[in-house]
């Protein structure tokens, strides 16, 4: 190893130290204590199945939930690729979910907050195709979705956690 890398790996180890850099799971991060902590409302169709899976990927399955995480998930497909024939050719896929933490056994709302995104996916003239890609772009969306929720939660989890 040169010495130009090591004193470029020794800086940027004292950058992120001097910071205040840890790491979200390391014992006293942002995140410590939110593993199987969080218990997701059940779904009830193919885009909270996708969402909830997803968050219990990130988070862990709840095991002692302290918290209950309720959520509502809208979407709405535009299209957006439109030929001279008037044929839509191109769909963007728009998500929105509202949720709120409430801490179990007391049914107090401890912190709420709203995602928003979208995803795009062209559409084909044979239903079989059309159907996969939907749902395709559906689940992508409910995963990046989900994903921001859990960096808000991993955001403020100090300011609502006990």
């Amino acid at each position: 190893m040169s010495l130009f890398r090591r004193a470029f790996i020794i800086t940027a180890i004292a950058a992120l130290t001097a910071c205040g850099f840890s790491p979200v799971y390391a014992p006293g991060g942002a995140g410590d204590g939110l593993k199987g902590s969080i218990l997701i409302d059940e779904p009830d169709n193919r885009n909270e199945f996708s969402f909830v899976a997803r968050l219990e990927e990130r988070l862990g399955r709840a095991q002692a939930s302290k918290y209950r995480l309720r959520y509502d998930i809208k979407t709405e497909a535009k299209g957006v690729g439109v030929t001279p024939a008037q044929e839509t050719t191109r769909f963007n896929l728009f998500g929105t979910v509202t949720y709120a933490v409430i801490e179990q056994g007391t049914d107090k709302v401890l912190a709420t907050g709203k995602v928003e995104n979208f995803t795009g996916y062209s559409a084909t003239s044979l239903i079989v195709s059309s159907q996969s890609v939907t749902r395709d772009a559906n689940q992508r969306l409910m995963v990046i979705l989900a994903d921001q929720i859990v960096a808000r939660l991993i955001a403020t989890s100090a300011d609502w956690r006990k």
